[in-house]
């Protein structure tokens, strides 16, 4: 039977933090997950745009357990302000999802001085799943799910020695780039769990051709550049909706037989029911995966060591 939100167990009692929660598949993933029980922290960057996700989710859910804190991934600063007081909060995270992003955008730079999507959509996730790891490991079932896209096909030549494209950047090669990344740490940080014995299992989604509100800013950030209005104008109609595209990471955040350290897509890889996809050697090479968590435990400044935190929540 093809797996629906319907499938999603009974969440009462657990606690999820969603990035990028306030819309799109965020949304849609926080939606169901109050529908089902669970305590929702989202994390946004817009409060006035969360705001009204929290309302919308409320009003159709009443008696909807959540709660909003600002996060901007963009900000290593923000993104450890964020953490400290969702554990404080919470001592014990249930599932985490890395949904938040950026798509193709000009070339901006973070806080940090970061590439825009590379810091964003990667490295921000790297350091909030870094410090809120202890939380995942009191869990009895801790999950992480990282959004990745299609777009990693895309991703060019995956060149780690320049990771923030300096003096080659193009918008929509880089965010493939970002997405790659997204998928190689979710292997990474599930290998290194697994060897230290942790029970903690991470998760790459795809959503597919989803339509959401990325492709609309992504034009408006590029001043309606012609890739970015090509998908703006044609994801409504060869695409999926939101609550669909939100499927696989909801899958992979609840189902209790998704196995740890794989990706979850749709059958027909640009819409369709979630299922679990293959990743190709070309994209899963360990040398890859080594390097490019070695690249973001130095931009971020955050020693992750797995083996160690792991052994200190025995």
């Amino acid at each position: 039977m093809p797996w629906t939100a319907a499938n999603i167990p009974d969440q009462t009692g657990k606690v999820a933090v969603v990035t990028g929660g306030n819309g799109g598949l965020g949304l849609e993933t926080v939606r169901e997950l109050a529908r089902k029980g669970a305590h929702v922290v989202i994390g946004a960057r817009n409060l006035d745009k969360a705001a009204k996700a929290e309302s919308d989710v409320r009003a159709e859910i009443p008696g909807a357990s959540l709660e909003v804190r600002k996060l901007d991934l963009s900000s290593l600063a923000a993104v450890e302000e964020f953490a400290s007081g969702v554990l404080a909060a919470h001592p014990i995270i249930d599932m985490l999802f890395n949904n938040a992003g950026v798509m193709a955008t000009p070339e901006w730079k973070t806080e940090d001085g970061f590439e825009m999507q590379f810091g964003t959509n990667h490295l921000g996730h790297f350091a909030l799943t870094a410090r809120l790891l202890p939380a995942l490991l009191a869990a009895p079932d801790g999950r992480i799910v990282n959004t990745t896209s299609t777009a990693r096909f895309a991703a060019g030549e995956y060149d780690l020695d320049n990771p923030h494209h300096l003096g080659v950047y193009d918008s929509w090669r880089a965010y493939g780039y970002s997405k790659l990344a997204n998928l190689q740490f979710t292997l990474e940080l599930n290998k290194r769990l697994a060897a230290a014995g942790s029970g903690v299992k991470v998760y790459a989604a795809d959503p597919g051709f989803s339509d959401t509100d990325l492709q609309a800013t992504s034009s408006t950030n590029t001043k309606g550049a012609a890739r970015s209005r090509f998908f703006e104008m044609t994801t409504p109609i060869v695409g999926q909706s939101a609550a669909r595209g939100a499927l696989p990471q909801l899958r992979a955040g609840t189902d209790p037989a998704a196995p740890g350290g794989t990706l979850y897509r749709p059958k027909y890889v640009m819409r369709g029911v979630p299922v679990v996809g293959k990743v190709g050697a070309r994209l899963r090479k360990p040398s890859d995966l080594a390097k490019l968590w070695e690249i973001s435990e130095s931009d971020t400044k955050i020693d992750f060591d797995v083996a160690k935190m792991v052994a200190q929540a025995s």
